[in-house]
């Protein structure tokens, strides 16, 4: 077998390849880029055409009950077994929810009170709205105004811990602070 000879096409290509891997160094730069040709480097991801400014409304702040570092995110009060007695972490957290409410117009928060599932509903309704009283009770004392406070009572309705035992029980005896 004889070789084939290279069409001329073939060497053309080569040499247009070997050319263009020559290592030539860049000139440096003369100068500070324009804004024009600044905007041409800049890769464009918005889907905007090349060039045209866009608009970006700054984040809006989180608001101090949604933001996980606040204190005020925390919203619930636990209780012990049968009582409506604000415990002493609860009543710090109320004043400062409290404050919060009467420095901020336009808050208001409906007092939720609830219970764990032992004891009748009858029972565990009047101790839900025994607890909630309390709560509000405290909150006006505060310097709340009344009218931004209203209360409800679920009783054993609405238990956050669907299962029995001290552990569900502990977690099911609370006020909730619904904004």
């Amino acid at each position: 077998m004889t070789p084939r000879p290279i069409p001329a096409a073939g060497l053309m290509l080569a040499a247009t390849l070997f050319a263009g891997c020559a290592s030539t160094q860049p000139s440096p730069p003369t100068g500070s880029p324009s804004a024009a040709e600044l905007d041409a480097m800049t890769p464009n991801t918005s889907g905007a055409p090349q060039g045209v400014a866009i608009d970006f409304e700054p984040a809006k702040p989180l608001s101090p009950l949604d933001d996980p570092n606040n204190p005020l995110y925390k919203k619930v009060i636990y209780f012990d077994y049968d009582t409506a007695e604000i415990p002493p972490d609860g009543a710090d957290l109320l004043k400062l929810h409290a404050g919060y409410l009467y420095n901020t117009p336009g808050a208001s928060v409906t007092v939720e009170g609830h219970t764990d599932e032992r004891g009748t509903r009858g029972y565990n309704l009047a101790l839900g709205d025994r607890r909630a009283d309390t709560v509000q009770r405290f909150l006006v004392a505060e310097g709340v105004p009344p009218a931004k406070l209203s209360r409800l009572s679920y009783g054993e309705e609405r238990p956050a811990a669907p299962a029995s035992g001290e552990r569900a029980w502990a977690l099911n005896r609370r006020v909730e602070l619904v904004y």
